[in-house]
């Protein structure tokens, strides 16, 4: 059985295409069916590893972005530019 680190994300994702299009096209034994379907969700639980993986290393960017931002600053903005500190706007 392929685990994650033997696929890709973008191979187990087509592989997992070619075995919904080999269901829905039907003519299958129910032995080769369910052999096809439970192929099927191995491929559909690896590409969620990937995404999940995905996920966190967006979410670890996102929070390293955040930090490296200037203290007491909002998010998204820099100080002195359009947040009211020392330009004559009211800072709200």
């Amino acid at each position: 059985m392929a685990d994650r680190e033997a696929l890709s994300y973008e191979q187990a994702r087509d592989e997992l295409t070619s075995v919904v299009k080999r269901l829905e096209a039907g003519g299958l034994s129910l032995e080769q069916s369910l052999d096809l379907w439970e192929r099927g969700e191995r491929l559909a639980a690896i590409c969620g590893e990937w995404l999940e993986g995905a996920r966190a290393r967006l979410t670890a960017a996102m929070a390293a972005h955040d930090a490296a931002e200037a203290p007491g600053a909002p998010a998204g903005r820099e100080p002195g530019k359009g947040n009211g500190a020392g330009n004559g706007e009211t800072p709200f």
